[in-house]
């Protein structure tokens, strides 16, 4: 029994020295050009801003503001789990987690509503496509997340595990189990599963006004259906597993506490294991969303494709201007009579 709490253990171990470093740095790469790239093109080229834009420009701050706390967390686990920043940076690594996705999710919830108004309540569009519609919104979602969130600057702590080593511990691991049990439910009811439901009607709202006449046009039609699937992808890929697996560790330490047990049966490492990896998957909706801004209209795929014409094109013209420079010089030179 003790080989196989042991073989459990190092599944947790490899997990953290080797999964959640990886996971985390193809997100922070991604997500830290993709964002940049983004937020400039919204900056500079898709002026003058619709509400929607908005909310897109704000969702992609918010995307950009967490994979810029990405390197400690790296770090952190490159490090084999020994943090040294201090109490308040570990309280503040794991809220800002938290306040990117369940801001996210409101933001995500916000384009649903949006563009529910707009399809099925077409005299209502240009009022609702307003600046200031969109600005409210935002207003309202940076406020709910905020609030939502808060708590984990207060819940998390260190902790000092049999090693020595000082561990920014994550809110899921953290003590009492008891009030972090009611949090995380508190949590997935208000942020995550209220969202989808709203999420949900709204999609099938829209569906059922596309499906009956007069039949908008093609373009229109695949690019709504397309975001329909995109945003429900999010929820159910990157949300759901998420907040199920959450709970499952949870619950599953709270059953160890209950029968005075501190150390975790192997269904109890198992459980963790397939909790970290929910974790990148969490964070990782910033490569959706990086593909919802390309299909929000054919203005930001223009000018996203246009980036990457251009950096071609530089990158071509600093690879031929050595070469001209080289067969001008080797033309110059007079021939030897």
């Amino acid at each position: 029994m003790n080989a196989i709490n042991y073989s459990c253990m190092d599944v947790d171990r490899l997990m953290k020295r080797y999964y959640l470093p990886v996971a985390y740095s193809l997100i922070f790469i991604v997500g830290l050009v993709g964002n940049m790239i983004s937020i400039g093109i919204y900056l500079t080229k898709l002026r003058p801003w619709k509400s929607s834009s908005i909310i897109m420009v704000n969702l992609a701050l918010t995307d950009l503001l967490y994979v810029l706390t990405m390197p400690f967390l790296i770090y952190y686990y490159i490090n084999e789990g020994s943090w040294m920043l201090g109490d308040f940076m570990c309280r503040f690594m794991r809220f800002a987690f938290h306040f990117h996705l369940y801001g996210s999710i409101l933001f995500l919830t916000c384009l649903a509503i949006f563009r529910y108004v707009v399809v099925v309540q077409p005299f209502r569009a240009m009022q609702v496509q307003e600046k200031f519609w969109g600005t409210i919104a935002c207003l309202t979602v940076w406020t709910i997340a905020a609030a939502e969130t808060t708590p984990m600057l207060t819940i998390v702590s260190l902790s000092v595990d049999k090693d020595n080593n000082t561990q920014c511990l994550v809110f899921a691991s953290t003590e009492p189990v008891t009030a972090v049990r009611e949090y995380s439910w508190l949590l997935t009811a208000i942020g995550f599963a209220l969202p989808l439901m709203v999420v949900f009607f709204c999609n099938i709202g829209i569906v059922k006004e596309l499906a009956k006449g007069p039949s908008p046009t093609n373009s229109f039609r695949n690019r709504a259906q397309c975001m329909l699937v995109l945003i429900l992808g999010l929820f159910v890929l990157c949300f759901l597993p998420y907040h199920i697996l959450r709970g499952l560790w949870i619950e599953a330490q709270h059953d160890m506490r209950m029968l005075n047990s501190n150390t975790p049966a192997c269904s109890g490492h198992i459980s963790q294991a397939v909790y970290l990896i929910s974790r990148p998957l969490a964070a990782i909706n910033s490569f959706f969303n990086l593909a919802l801004y390309t299909l929000s209209g054919n203005k930001f795929r223009r000018a996203f494709l246009s980036v990457f014409c251009r950096e071609r094109w530089l990158i071509k013209a600093s690879l031929r201007i050595p070469r001209m420079i080289i067969t001008k010089a080797t033309n110059d030179i007079p021939a030897i009579p």
